[in-house]
């Protein structure tokens, strides 16, 4: 199985989300509420990390078990939730297995993120509600410079989609595993060629300029 780049990084950045993003991981955990709402069932949390989710979800009143290629992040994740290791784009999971997926901040880490939610499509019940919460495809990536915090700054890089490890912040996540850019019209497609309906966008960020974008959709009954 192909070795995750978070494998290396993955003691640094369980401390980094539980230290540092802290207030970051405080406004992801609002648009989990308002977009996926309130169980029962299993909650699929794809792409799971450390499993840094899986008390909101419970908080919810779901029952989270998630997928993740990196080993290294499910040496923390176990403690949290029922994992296991797996590419996102062959989930180990049967069709309509579960009433609800989420996917959070997972999707530049792929390099087909169409594929991952084609799966989280085929294994959602009738009805059931996909939550993709990432960041801003318009404004955070290797084109946007956000060193200031009310100007955005967005060069020609916006139409490449290959793997960068350029970043304006020399000392967070991107730098260190890289990222796969999805501009808008790639991400809103994926969820509608998956045949899932989207019912709901929602942005969020710090400042005037949002880095957060997510989108709720459903699979129809």
């Amino acid at each position: 199985m192909t070795t995750s780049a978070y494998d290396a990084i993955a003691d640094w950045y369980e401390d980094y989300v539980t230290t540092s993003a802290v207030d970051y991981s405080d406004r992801v955990r609002g648009l989990l509420r308002e977009l996926l709402g309130s169980g029962p069932g299993r909650c699929l949390d794809l792409c799971c990390g450390t499993g840094a989710h899986a008390a909101e979800l419970r908080r919810l009143g779901w029952d989270p078990v998630g997928v993740d290629l990196s080993a290294g992040q499910l040496r923390h994740a176990r403690p949290r939730l029922p994992v296991a290791r797996a590419d996102a784009t062959a989930l180990p999971l049967a069709d309509v297995a579960v009433p609800a997926a989420v996917c959070v901040l997972a999707h530049t880490d792929m390099p087909d993120y169409p594929a991952a939610i084609a799966e989280a499509a085929r294994v959602l019940a009738p009805g059931g509600r996909l939550v993709h919460l990432g960041v801003h495809p318009c404004f955070v990536g290797a084109f946007a410079d956000r060193s200031e915090r009310d100007r955005i700054v967005i060069d020609g890089g916006y139409a490449e989609r290959e793997r960068s490890f350029r970043a304006w912040n020399a000392d967070g996540v991107r730098a260190r595993v890289g990222a796969w850019h999805l501009p808008l019209a790639d991400l809103l497609n994926a969820v509608t060629d998956a045949g899932l309906t989207l019912t709901r966008v929602a942005e969020s960020g710090s400042g005037p300029v949002p880095d957060i974008l997510a989108l709720q959709a459903t699979r129809p009954t």
